[in-house]
């Protein structure tokens, strides 16, 4: 029997090879986060090795950070982040209709990807967001946090230490709570794991 697969070439090997540097910075960043928040109820490592390795694992993401914003921005392609106002609203309606109920239904999915329109519309702009706003806004907190009294006037400027610490815990959760529903809709596939082989291969098999 032949199959009616097409493999799709859409993540470059520097997207992916930046990919599983940022994932692994995420996860670490969450594991010893949530030790130096809850150290009086949590034990899984001593506190001074979790704000040490977070602290590595913080400088890490933001050097691939700016690895990201280089290439994407040095070779065009930060457009595929951005979506097309006059179709995004109806684009994220079918997309959210696809995500709440027509993928158990085995409704095919309404995005179909290529490597210059990765993502779909909420994803462009749920990224988006991340990418340029959020992120960021969560490395220079975590920056002031590390330096307090380096940072001491910036800080002030900013409402206090109370302000800036609020911040990077909400943002904590936020990313969270981000990669939690990222690894969800990854196993949204033709198979649980298909588009994690593809972040591994590069390609996307299309049926």
């Amino acid at each position: 029997m032949m199959s009616n697969e097409q493999l799709i070439y859409v993540h470059p090997a520097p997207v992916r090879i930046w990919h599983w540097i940022n994932a692994a910075g995420f996860i670490i960043l969450i594991v010893t986060g949530f030790q130096i928040r809850y150290a009086d109820i949590l034990n899984w490592m001593p506190l001074k090795d979790a704000i040490t390795i977070h602290n590595y694992g913080g400088f890490a993401v933001i050097i691939n950070y700016f690895l990201w914003l280089i290439y994407y921005i040095g070779s065009g392609k930060i457009k595929i982040y951005i979506s097309d106002l006059h179709t995004f609203i109806p684009k994220s309606i079918t997309q959210m209709k696809y995500y709440g109920y027509g993928f158990f239904k085995g409704v095919p999915n309404p995005h179909s990807m290529t490597q210059e329109n990765k993502f779909n519309a909420p994803q462009q702009n749920a990224y988006l967001v991340i990418m340029l706003f959020l992120l960021p806004a969560q490395m220079i907190s975590g920056m002031f946090l590390w330096k307090v009294k380096g940072y001491s006037n910036y800080i002030n400027i900013l409402g206090g230490i109370k302000v800036i610490d609020s911040i990077h815990v909400i943002l904590f959760f936020i990313f969270t709570s981000f990669v939690m529903v990222h690894c969800y809709l990854a196993t949204l596939g033709h198979t649980p794991l298909a588009h994690f082989k593809a972040m591994i291969t590069g390609y996307e098999a299309h049926h």
